[in-house]
């Protein structure tokens, strides 16, 4: 079994600090909204961008995946009575000049195998896909 463990601390009612190993993070905990920092339904959806980043390092070397950009956009849909994350979609787009049956197979072990994914689709609608984006040639060919 793993543990983790972060520690947020209230600096004042412009927000809070959160901590983990070596890394420190401003959270947007103020009653007014903050630009500068993460709130907390936006740090959920930056969990699961993360899991998912992690998961694809994680398996590409192991069935082979090839490629050169990796970039996911979330977007959740909270509701108000009770408060929860409603809905959340998913989109992983790779450069990549691998097969649709290839990008399957890595969407399946992000699915499968992420730890945050796996926690919040218990309790929400998640769904997403993962989409190959145009390689850019040198030269604009």
């Amino acid at each position: 079994m793993m543990e983790f463990n972060v520690t947020a601390t209230w600096k004042n009612e412009q927000g809070s600090t959160a901590k983990c190993k070596q890394a420190s993070l401003v959270l947007d905990t103020a009653s007014k909204s903050r630009n500068d920092a993460f709130n907390p339904a936006e740090l959920l959806l930056a969990a699961l961008s993360a899991c998912i980043i992690k998961g694809i390092e994680r398996v590409a070397p192991m069935i082979d995946f090839s490629f050169h950009h990796l970039e996911v956009h979330v977007h959740g849909v909270r509701q108000d009575v009770p408060p929860k994350m409603e809905s959340i979609y998913y989109e992983v787009r790779l450069g990549t000049d691998e097969t649709d049956q290839r990008l399957e197979l890595l969407h399946e072990n992000i699915r499968k195998y992420g730890t945050v994914y796996n926690t919040i689709i218990s309790g929400t609608d998640l769904s997403g896909a993962v989409v190959r984006i145009p390689i850019k040639h040198e030269g604009g060919k």
